[in-house]
């Protein structure tokens, strides 16, 4: 189990605690309030599992900057996981050859899926093309595509970023994680029509840091 949450990016303890208030295992597909698209910042994970990080992902030139950690159906005060449903496991090697450009490995996305995508009513290949518009809707600001060296930052600065680039976009729709040293996680809060929108309890989870590291990325 720890290698798979290994592959996810980041452990889930790590990714959940605090969005929500708590989860709802096995909750009914479908019912839910919004999404949470997730923001990871590739590097951030890479320097801090070390040895440890899929491989997939962390190849020496480390070609990821900003990836989808992940596409959540979230709730007000909740969030559903592990949904039943009547979809496969396994997330076939075509569909993670499709989006290995925003989802950096084959573990990544069966780790959503079956935790987060059983959630949201959709079929597998509905799902990830739904990942797919998400990204697309989220613009990343210019300057946090290419990163030549290590870089110290405010999350509030991030999150101004994000907000200039998407028109809309609000601070109480959104929250910029961190741990105790790198930057780890853009979080947007979107409707089910992909639109920005306020989430309380995502936008409680700011890092609360002055400072934090974005390790460098070598490309988008």
């Amino acid at each position: 189990m720890r290698k798979v949450l290994r592959l996810a990016g980041v452990c889930a303890a790590t990714v959940l605690a605090g969005v929500a208030a708590a989860a709802q295992r096995g909750a009914p597909a479908g019912d839910f309030d919004f999404y949470v698209l997730s923001l990871s910042w590739s590097p951030s994970y890479c320097a801090a599992e070390g040895a440890e990080a899929n491989r997939q992902q962390c190849a020496a030139a480390r070609p990821y900057a900003f990836v989808v950690h992940g596409l959540w159906p979230q709730n007000e005060r909740d969030y559903p996981e592990y949904c039943g449903n009547r979809q496969p496991e396994r997330v076939p090697g075509e569909m993670v050859a499709d989006y290995r450009d925003i989802m950096p490995s084959g573990g990544l996305m069966g780790h959503q899926w079956r935790k987060h995508g059983s959630c949201s009513g959709l079929s597998q290949s509905d799902f990830f093309a739904l990942t797919r518009k998400a990204r697309e809707r989220v613009k990343v600001p210019a300057e946090f595509t290419r990163i030549e060296t290590p870089r110290m930052v405010a999350p509030q600065t991030v999150e101004e970023r994000f907000m200039s680039a998407n028109p809309g976009l609000e601070k109480s729709g959104m929250a910029v994680t961190c741990d105790r040293r790198y930057l780890r996680e853009v979080r947007i809060c979107l409707t089910k029509e992909l639109q920005f929108r306020a989430c309380a309890a995502v936008d409680g989870k700011d890092c609360r840091r002055g400072q934090v590291l974005m390790p460098p990325a070598r490309g988008g």
